[in-house]
């Protein structure tokens, strides 16, 4: 049986139903409840959900509010799985606030746990029981990859479209694009988890932005930087953006299409952007500046530090192919699960859960 926190949202529901088809039932919690209990590790579980919290709150208030309900949830959690250790722990991202408690109070009662979340790739699910993006079980040895079955992994491309956008100044129109060379940098979300919790040495996104404004100088002559903003960015990063424009290596392209960018560019840039994996389907050197599952020396030109970045825009660097097929063959074979909202593979999700006991084992 699978233990779940709701999340009211009708796709993240369809993942939790075809769970419990293979686990033989759920226990669907409206909220998670509240318990004054504590456990010896309750004040460190909490501190580490509140670090990564998007909203810790305000006024000092808001912050004891805060602490007091994760403190409530990860008490009630942890003395439900050690009364039910043989349940399966499942959670949404699961990477902040009271989803990270839940999570961590299973793990500390010996539960199975899962992370759930939607994977870069169409038609496809992630089902992690380590964690999901940068901090999931996808191995980061490069040698690995190189000696995996191969499938025909580019199928999974086939239903890759830029995003809809919900701002009327980013579309996704037909541009025309300049014949000199450039990177492309899809920019993304400035407050995403993505970015709040793995920009790495860049440490946030004015960090990111910083970097690449030192960064165009070093490019070759006649090269420039193209831009554009994510579709679901509430905000415009122009502001932000106003000195990279200002060198005059940088073009920021909110109408054109963003795979029509990335198609007709000679690589992409990114913190860890999906769009970084994404443009393995179109045989694009990629060059990551933050931390990205994919982010493997031969895969991408990975980036750990200043100096690092502008040697990538000097001479942008190619890829691994071989190492390439190997790794997406695997995504494909081995790590994403076939998902939509009117089917799933119950093999692959059955072994997603197996994974997770496995891994409980070997805690």
């Amino acid at each position: 049986m699978i233990v779940y926190p709701e999340e009211f949202n009708a796709r993240k529901a369809a993942v939790f139903r075809a769970l419990a088809k293979v686990e033989g039932g759920a226990h669907r919690l409206w909220v998670v409840p509240l318990s004054p209990f504590g456990w010896p590790e309750t004040r460190a579980r909490v501190d580490a959900a509140l670090a990564r919290a998007k909203k810790p709150g305000r006024g000092w208030l808001s912050r004891w509010l805060k602490r007091l309900l994760l403190t409530g949830q990860y008490n009630w959690a942890r003395r439900y799985f050690s009364r039910h250790p043989d349940r399966l722990a499942v959670a949404w991202n699961g990477l902040t606030g009271g989803r990270k408690v839940f999570l961590d109070a299973a793990r500390d009662a010996g539960a199975a746990v899962l992370h759930a979340e939607l994977a870069p790739l169409p038609g496809r699910i992630t089902l992690d029981p380590i964690g999901v993006n940068a901090e999931g079980s996808v191995p980061q040895d490069p040698g690995f990859f190189r000696n995996q079955p191969l499938t025909d992994w580019r199928a999974m491309g086939a239903g890759l479209t830029a995003r809809p956008s919900r701002r009327a100044d980013v579309g996704q129109g037909a541009g025309d694009l300049p014949d000199t060379p450039f990177l492309f940098c899809p920019l993304q979300v400035p407050d995403d988890s993505q970015v709040r919790l793995f920009a790495g040495w860049c440490r946030d996104y004015p960090g990111f932005i910083a970097a690449l404004t030192e960064a165009v100088a070093h490019m070759p002559p006649g090269w420039h930087l193209r831009l554009k903003e994510h579709p679901s960015a509430k905000q415009s990063l122009a502001p932000l953006l106003a000195p990279l424009l200002a060198t005059g290596r940088a073009v920021l392209d909110n109408a054109t299409d963003s795979f029509a960018q990335l198609t007709a560019s000679k690589g992409v840039v990114t913190l860890n952007s999906s769009m970084g994996l994404q443009a393995f389907f179109h045989d694009r050197p990629v060059i990551t500046l933050g931390r990205a599952f994919f982010a493997l020396p031969g895969l991408v030109t990975p980036c750990n530090g200043q100096a690092d970045v502008n040697a990538a825009f000097a001479a942008p660097q190619g890829f691994d192919a071989a190492m390439r097929d190997g790794f997406m063959s695997w995504l494909d074979a081995e790590y994403y699960p076939r998902f939509s909202e009117t089917g799933f593979d119950p093999a692959a999700f059955a072994a997603r859960c197996d994974q997770s006991r496995r891994s409980r084992d070997n805690r």
